[in-house]
C-alpha cells in the first residue's frame, strides 16, 4: 500500500516531528567551527532532552570549509539515511553548503522526512528542500553561536514547537516595525539574500510557492549593497508573486559612520510596494534572541498596529 505523506496547504512534504528524547544529527555543511563552541552547543541539546549525534568527520577542515564537498555532502545524506534521526542540525554557516548540493539525493531525503535546521548559508540548503525536494524545512538556530550561548542567542518555544506537530503561532516581537500595512498570508520562504540570489541561474534556483511570504535577512552587507541585491530582485521579477515582505534585523548593515542605514534602504526602497511590508523581524542573523521560522507552511503577516508573523500551519505530522 502506497502511504501518502502529509503535506501543507502548498503542496510540501511536513518533516516527521522530533519526538522529546530523539536523537539530533549533528553536520558541518558549510564552514569549520570551534571545537568549544560545539561542545557548549551539545550541551545545550543535551539540556532541552535531545540525544546529540555525531562523529569526528564533524571536524573536519579544508581551507575554509569543513572538508571536501562530497564529504559533507555524504554527511548530510547519511544522516537523512537514518531512521532513528529524528532532526538534523547544521553546526555552524559561513560559507560553502552549495557546494554540496550536487552530491545530494532528493528522493532518498523526501523518504525520510526529517527535519533540517540552520540559517545563514544554510539559507542554500533550505531553498534546495523547499524548491527542488518538496520538503518543510526550519529556518532555526544553529550549535555555533546560538545553541553554544544558551537562551540569551535563541527562542527554545519557537525552536522546539517548529519541529513539533503544533504550528509555532503569534511572533510580535519588540522592535519589529511596519514598513507598508496590510495584511496578508501564505507559505513562509526565503533566507539570507546574498545566497538566494548567488541561486539564480543555477539548478538550485529559489523557486518558492506562488503567494508565499518572503523572509529576508542579512548581516555585515552595506546600505549600497542591499539597495543593488533588492534592486536586482525586483528586475527578475520575483517580487511579483510575494504576498508579503518580512525583513530581518539587519545587524552591522548601517554605513559606517552612520548613514545611510540599513532600515533607510528598507523604507525607500518598498516606499510603493503595494503589500505588507515588516522590518526588524529576530529571525536569522539578530542582536536579539533568534525566533525560528518553519519554511513552507502557511503563515499570516499582520502590518499595522502590533506588527507580527503568525504562523498557523505545524511543520511537522506523523
Amino acid at each position: 500500500m502506497v502511504v501518502t505523506p502529509p503535506r501543507t496547504r502548498a503542496g510540501l512534504v511536513k518533516c516527521r516531528p522530533l519526538a522529546p528524547g530523539g536523537p539530533v544529527a549533528l553536520v558541518a555543511p558549510a564552514s569549520p567551527f570551534d571545537r568549544e563552541e560545539f561542545l557548549a552547543g551539545v550541551t545545550e541539546l543535551v539540556r532541552l532532552g535531545f540525544t546529540p549525534v555525531y562523529d569526528e568527520g564533524v571536524f573536519a577542515r579544508q581551507g575554509f570549509v569543513a572538508g571536501s564537498p562530497r564529504h559533507r555532502a555524504g554527511a548530510l545524506m547519511a544522516a537523512w539515511r537514518r531512521a532513528d534521526v529524528g532532526a538534523i542540525l547544521a553546526v555552524r554557516g559561513g560559507y560553502g553548503s552549495v557546494e554540496a548540493l550536487p552530491y545530494l539525493d532528493p528522493e532518498t531525503i523526501a523518504h525520510a522526512r526529517t527535519a533540517f535546521v540552520g540559517y545563514s548559508d544554510l539559507t542554500t540548503v533550505h531553498s534546495f528542500l523547499t524548491g527542488h525536494v518538496g520538503l518543510v524545512s526550519i529556518h532555526g538556530p544553529m550549535l555555533d553561536g546560538r545553541l553554544a550561548r544558551g537562551t540569551p542567542a535563541y527562542d527554545p518555544a519557537s525552536f522546539l514547537r517548529s519541529l513539533s506537530t503544533e504550528p509555532v503561532g503569534e511572533i510580535a516581537a519588540e522592535g519589529v516595525e511596519t514598513v507598508r500595512p496590510g495584511e496578508a498570508r501564505g507559505p513562509l520562504a526565503g533566507g539570507t539574500l546574498t545566497q538566494l540570489l548567488a541561486s539564480f541561474g543555477t539548478p538550485y534556483e529559489f523557486s518558492p510557492p506562488a503567494g508565499h511570504v518572503l523572509f529576508i535577512d542579512e548581516v555585515g552587507e552595506r546600505p549600497y549593497r542591499l539597495h543593488r541585491m533588492l534592486t536586482q530582485w525586483r528586475l527578475a521579477g520575483r517580487f511579483e508573486q510575494t504576498a508579503a515582505v518580512v525583513v530581518g534585523q539587519l545587524p552591522r548593515c548601517d554605513e559606517p559612520g552612520g548613514t545611510p542605514t540599513a532600515a533607510g534602504v528598507i523604507h525607500e526602497f518598498f516606499a510603493d510596494f503595494p503589500r505588507p511590508v515588516l522590518l526588524g523581524f529576530p529571525s536569522g542573523h539578530t542582536t536579539t534572541p533568534f525566533v525560528t521560522l518553519p519554511f513552507g507552511v502557511e503563515a499570516v503577516v499582520t502590518a499595522g498596529g502590533t506588527p507580527r508573523v503568525t504562523v498557523i500551519e505545524a511543520a511537522a505530522a506523523e
